[in-house]
């Protein structure tokens, strides 16, 4: 049976991409400057401390394709004396540095068409989409209506929700229509049905996701986001590899919110998990259950590891994206030890979030794609022009269709 598992690090980019300059993030730097504030002692805390250790995913070449993409090694790291993954980086030749459009270019679908976004910083949604929302959802009205970080707008206005009714809506500079609503006195099934509803009334603006984020808490000093998320994004414009992989009758296992990400298009398989140990662990589960499946069917597993994007990118917290790092970077090697040797395990990210940049947004980066099992020879598979040639090389390996984007890298394996 084939097996491929690909893990997505969200937001652990590597430094900024030749077209960085465009999209304002020139000099952004993800892993490069947690590597820094490391070495300088800025990132030390309680549950870290001193240079940033990544050792296991330094022996799959982190540390080498950061080199190559930035020119010069990461600050305070020295790099291995042997490798055991194949690495590289890649550009992304999406529009967008969004969700959707890099893990849509990891499965092989560049997004070349421009999303719609909500630009204003203040009165952000159109007065004629708002009284729409209300009147088909039956609310007494919402607020918000801005730009904001999620935790701070759900701080700011999470009394008066749940004092009126009303559900927060917000915007970023994503193509992004965000709703938070506390799941006792809203209810996360109501909240759930509003996200479908405004799904439908955004066709016309070409928004990527909606995204429902439920809080819990008495007031705004222990109000506090759940695990219970959920996002509702358009279809890929054409089929992925993980679509491809199940019209030709594989198995494609979501952990997290690869679904959602998706719009559930090609998942057989959905595993719900939150928080990274609860998404190792249900990797690590799913690698279990799959090594004892008896149709050799091909099989296809992917999680995406949010927090580096939600709970440390967004917010600008260093030391916390570097502990979180440290410790998925220790839980690596109990994945390493399930699997087969004819396994394909692919380690990447969607784009950047530099915890040290201004703002709270996205930036532009390349992202790092690193490479163990099904015969693939340890070393440099130089840049690559774009995210597509990880889905090109999944199809390559399923013995799929080729996809219309990428190029394979299979020919580094054996």
């Amino acid at each position: 049976m084939k097996r491929a598992i690909v893990l997505v690090l969200d937001s652990f980019g590597i430094g900024s991409a030749a077209d960085a300059a465009a999209f304002g993030d020139e000099g952004s730097d993800t892993l490069g400057h947690i590597a820094a504030a490391c070495a300088r002692g800025e990132a030390d805390t309680a549950e870290r401390s001193g240079p940033l250790k990544l050792p296991n995913m330094a022996r799959l070449g982190l540390f080498h394709a950061h080199r190559d993409s930035t020119g010069a090694v990461a600050e305070g790291v020295t790099l291995p004396d042997v490798l055991e993954g194949a690495y590289a980086h890649a550009q992304e030749v999406s529009s967008g540095k969004d969700t959707p459009s890099g893990h849509w270019e990891i499965a092989g679908v560049p997004v070349r068409f421009d999303w719609g976004y909500f630009t204003d910083k203040t009165d952000s949604f159109p007065a004629e989409l708002l009284d729409k929302i209300v009147q088909e959802a039956d609310l007494p009205g919402v607020i918000g209506n801005c730009h904001a970080s999620g935790t701070e707008i759900i701080a700011r206005l999470g009394d008066e929700h749940v004092a009126t009714g009303k559900p927060i809506v917000y915007t970023s500079a994503d193509s992004v229509f965000q709703i938070a609503a506390h799941e006792e006195h809203f209810g996360l099934e109501r909240l759930y049905a509003l996200c479908e509803t405004v799904r439908e009334l955004l066709e016309p603006y070409n928004i990527g996701r909606v995204i429902a984020r439920p809080f819990v808490g008495e007031n705004s000093t222990s109000f506090a986001r759940t695990g219970n998320r959920r996002d509702y994004s358009i279809e890929p414009p054409s089929p992925t590899v993980l679509q491809k992989l199940q019209e030709a009758g594989g198995e494609v296992v979501s952990i997290g919110k690869i679904a959602d990400i998706y719009a559930h298009c090609g998942i057989t398989h959905k595993v719900k998990a939150s928080g990274h140990d609860a998404l190792m662990d249900a990797t690590l589960g799913e690698v279990a259950r799959t090594a004892a499946d008896t149709s050799d069917r091909p099989t296809m597993i992917m999680t995406n590891f949010v927090d580096f994007d939600s709970v440390y990118g967004h917010r600008r917290d260093v030391p916390g994206y570097a502990a979180a790092l440290e410790h998925f970077d220790a839980r690596l090697p109990e994945l390493l030890a399930a699997l087969n040797n004819d396994d394909l395990l692919i380690l990447t990210a969607d784009h950047g979030c530099d915890p040290s940049w201004e703002g709270t947004e996205h930036t532009r980066e390349y992202v790092p794609v690193m490479v163990s099992g099904a015969g693939f020879a340890p070393g440099a598979m130089g840049a690559r022009d774009t995210f597509a040639d990880i889905g090109q090389t999944l199809a390559d390996y399923f013995d799929l269709p080729a996809m219309a984007d990428g190029e394979s890298f299979l020919s580094h394996a054996a």
